[in-house]
């Protein structure tokens, strides 16, 4: 699906942006569903299995920070990406063999809906080489006032910055670090049913929503099957012991098959330990960490 062009770019600036990566029926359903659990959330008062409440979520006004899961929650996410455009350019990218490792919905509530401060995926699971990435399908229209993904064009190639604060892994990067460039930034708008990519080692973030509209933006966290993850990153996995782990992996097969040679590159890694003393969520280990805000 994608052209030369694109994957060239993809490489070079670690991002990429796919215009009508969903068909309209597809957009109609994906928003029905959400709209669903969005009024679902009216239900709940505390942050659960499936949600992540934002500050002043109430059964009147619900806010959330994120729908957990949404590829295991509905079978329809988990076909969208087994089976879509979406997958295309998946295999374009990572090559026929791939597994997920996540997947989310994130919804800034309007008018202050949570930032996600800079971060590099690759701090939170690192793994043997560096084919992972992260698709955002847009799920209502973005621009600049709804807290839009934020990228550093190539700073995948750079170097993998410190996520501690006062010694503990914190979930994101010191505005002050002297290889964060904010005045590099691009921004990420585009129309529903758009979709971006980023590599998992490129700085990004998402600045509050300060719009009247909320921000619908589904993740799917993406590997190619011969990158396995390295032990002591934050993920659920490491909890499953061997035969857990293999059934799991299983589990998050989308296209082709397992490999069990994984690919061994010379890539930078910084260990998130000592870990976070929240990791439930990225808002969570954030807000619990202290690390001053490029958001302010």
């Amino acid at each position: 699906m994608l052209t030369e062009y694109q994957r060239e770019f993809y490489a070079r600036e670690g991002y990429l942006r796919v215009e009508n990566v969903l068909t309209p029926e597809e957009l109609a359903r994906a928003q029905e569903i959400v709209a669903e659990w969005i009024e679902g959330s009216r239900r709940v008062s505390e942050s659960d299995e499936l949600f992540d409440l934002d500050r002043g979520h109430s059964a009147e006004t619900p806010r959330l920070t994120r729908v957990k899961l949404p590829h295991r929650n509905h079978p329809f996410f988990w076909e969208l990406l087994r089976g879509s455009r979406i997958t295309q350019v998946l295999n374009d990218l990572l090559g026929p063999d791939t597994v997920i490792n996540t997947s989310k919905l994130n919804c800034k509530a309007p008018s202050g809906g949570a930032a996600v401060e800079w971060h590099q995926d690759w701090a939170f699971y690192p793994a043997t080489n560096d084919s992972l990435l992260a698709f955002g399908v847009l799920l209502e229209d973005m621009d600049a006032e709804n807290g839009p993904l934020m990228v550093i064009p190539g700073s995948h190639r750079g170097p993998v910055l410190s996520h501690h604060h006062d010694g503990v892994f914190c979930g994101a990067i010191d505005p002050a670090d002297p290889d964060f460039d904010l005045l590099k930034a691009v921004t990420l708008t585009g129309k529903a049913g758009d979709m971006t990519v980023h590599h998992v080692r490129i700085l990004h973030g998402s600045a509050p929503n300060t719009s009247t509209r909320a921000r619908k933006i589904l993740f799917y966290e993406c590997t190619a099957a011969d990158a396995w993850p390295l032990l002591g990153g934050s993920s659920y996995i490491h909890g499953l012991g061997q035969r857990g782990f293999h059934a799991d992996l299983l589990d998050r097969v989308v296209t082709g098959a397992p490999c069990y040679a994984p690919r061994v590159e010379a890539v930078p890694v910084r260990m998130p330990l000592p870990p976070a003393k929240d990791n439930t969520s990225i808002f969570k280990t954030q807000m619990m960490g202290g690390m001053k805000s490029a958001f302010v």
